[in-house]
């Protein structure tokens, strides 16, 4: 197996110049790798060859190019058995040993060599009885190794040892050549993409400009949120709707091509507006056109900043027509003589003609002032659209809404939906919302209001934040509420009650109480010992007790309707009490 002579040359030259060629070409170095093997177990007649590569961590040699070997025991020899590179191994694979010392290492014959022991059973499996590893380097570095097999016992002479040298010397340079194309290739695609981001960069700086110019313009002729709305819909190509928040009311709508759309659905993709932390407005657009490029992101962004400056400038305006708004709703409903003398012509001015019918709309609750500028602002959202024009202002911590309408009805249903809105944002369940009797002159509207107040009062001691109140609606203390005089209401009270009263203040009990209690639940005994927590035989007791120091009985109906009627006395004379005295007055 020692090839001599001339003609014996020439294959070599031959096998040496495919590979040359195959270097040439963009192929893969396990493809290179088995050209090598194939070469070596051609030219000098070996069963099979293998080159061995170092993987990433320098710990052990796997199988990445061969020939003669079948598939699955290379796989398996790479997963299960690798050659370990361990120099402090006493006991080295000849591959290990042609790695670690650079030097040609053969096994002549497998069974017969004591130091291959270890090893003969991964021979027998594969069917070679001899061996010779040599040392692959690539720039002078150890990569890995080549192997040859014999399946008998063959002693490898220097001639063999030479070439095999000579062809571990094309395959470092194909290793180093093949990781040069593979750094070569990725430093193009590395240049290719840099180049593709600047021509990218450079279009979407071009656009961006064009986009800023366009909302720009948009600023600078004050086109409101309606401009926005259009030169976003042209930047797009699509539907746009702008809603105000927090109430949703829409502020534009613009509909463009084939994506129709409606605020707030489940196809719709929304932008918050912010003036500072909060959200003043949305911009809506249609998840079909999602995902949106970067320069469209920009643009919904730049239209968000612009649409922000609008609604400011709009809400600029609208803050001089709500504190006028709120100064002749306060001058109206508290009487003040000096407002009221130009109340009619204020009002007019702000579109609204007070010799027409209108009504209140009152909202009481106990929430903080933070809480009622919200409630005041969603009022504001709800009329700023209305037509007829609507006034809306605040007095203490009510906020009243003064109504153009042609019947109670009409101002019930305005009603609900400030009620809904309001349970939108978490404001309604601790409030109570009503509505006056219509007004027709200038007296009326500080009555209107005091009744009306009260009705939200009682409604929301009632517990009946989901409902509107009115005087019809609230029973007995609708009609009490018509009173004028409150003392004739704490007097009434304090004469029919006086002997619980005294009985409670000496002794500590809590028969008033129970005897609300007992009435508002219907003289239902289990109910009002749930409601206060005590037995049912306590409830029982007081209220035998109380019948007996007021004597009367629960069980006629008349002296039940002067129960109610005292009971509710308090209540309404509480609802009627001076508004603002606890925190005066404020115009909104």
């Amino acid at each position: 197996m020692q090839p001599t002579g001339a003609g014996q040359l020439r294959p070599w030259l031959e096998a040496i110049a495919t590979i040359a060629t195959a270097l040439n070409r963009p192929v893969s170095l396990p493809e290179v790798l088995d050209l090598v093997s194939e070469t070596a177990a051609r030219l000098l007649g070996y069963d099979f060859c293998a080159v061995l590569l170092v993987d990433e961590e320098r710990r052990s040699l796997v199988i990445t190019g061969a020939y003669g070997l079948s598939p699955s025991y290379i796989q398996q020899v790479n997963a299960d058995h690798p050659v370990v590179l361990d120099p402090d191994d006493d006991l080295l694979a000849p591959s290990s040993k042609a790695f670690l010392t650079g030097t040609t290492v053969q096994v002549v014959d497998t069974l017969a060599d004591a130091t291959f022991l270890p090893w003969g059973g991964v021979a027998r499996q594969q069917g070679y009885r001899s061996m010779m590893s040599v040392p692959v380097a690539s720039s002078g570095v150890p990569v890995g190794t080549l192997n040859c097999y014999q399946r008998v016992p063959h002693e490898f002479g220097p001639d063999e040892q030479d070439l095999l040298s000579l062809l571990a010397e094309q395959a470092g340079v194909a290793i180093e050549t093949t990781r040069l194309r593979d750094r070569e290739a990725v430093t193009i695609a590395e240049l290719l993409a840099a180049n593709t981001a600047l021509a990218e960069q450079h279009e979407l700086l071009r656009r961006a400009e064009a986009v800023h110019e366009q909302f720009t313009q948009v600023a600078l002729r004050g086109g409101g949120v309606t401009g926005v709305a259009a030169a976003l819909a042209e930047v797009l190509d699509t539907s746009v709707v702008l809603t105000e928040e927090p109430s949703g009311a829409e502020l534009a709508t613009v509909r463009r091509g084939a994506h129709p759309l409606a605020s707030q659905d489940a196809e719709a993709y929304s932008t918050p507006v912010l003036l500072g932390q909060d959200t003043v407005a949305r911009i809506w657009v249609p998840r079909s056109v999602l995902p949106l490029p970067a320069i469209d992101v920009r643009a919904l962004e730049h239209a968000a900043t612009v649409c922000a400056l609008e609604v400011l400038r709009a809400r600029t305006a609208l803050e001089v027509e709500w504190r006028l708004s709120g100064e002749v709703v306060t001058d109206l409903l508290t009487g003040n003589p000096a407002g009221l003398v130009t109340a009619a012509e204020r009002a007019g001015r702000l579109g609204l003609d007070l010799t027409n019918p209108h009504a209140l709309i009152v909202v009481h609750g106990g929430t903080p002032r933070a809480g009622s500028a919200r409630v005041l602002s969603v009022a504001r959202s709800l009329v700023a659209a209305a037509q007829p024009r609507a006034l809306v202002g605040a007095i203490a911590d009510d906020v009243v809404l003064l109504l153009p309408v042609t019947s109670q009805a009409d101002a019930v249903d305005r009603a609900d939906q400030l009620q809904r809105q309001l349970r939108r944002i978490g404001l309604g369940a601790d409030s109570g919302v009503a509505v006056s009797a219509l007004c027709t002159a200038l007296a009326d509207y500080p009555a209107a209001y005091r009744r009306a107040r009260g009705a939200a009062t009682v409604a929301q001691s009632r517990g009946e934040s989901d409902t509107v109140a009115s005087f019809g609606s609230l029973g007995v203390h609708g009609l009490l509420l018509q009173l004028e005089d409150v003392s004739e209401l704490r007097r009434f009270a304090a004469d029919t009650l006086a002997p619980i009263r005294a009985h409670d203040a000496a002794r500590g009990t809590a028969l008033e109480q129970t005897l609300r209690a007992y009435v508002a639940h219907d003289l239902n005994t289990a109910a009002t010992a749930a409601a206060l927590f005590v037995h049912p035989n306590t409830v029982g007791l007081r209220i035998r007790k109380a019948e007996q120091l007021l004597g009367v009985s629960t069980t006629h109906v008349r002296s039940l309707a002067e129960l109610q009627v005292a009971l509710s006395a308090d209540e309404v004379a509480d609802a009627l009490g001076t508004p603002g005295q606890d925190g005066g007055t404020e115009r909104g």
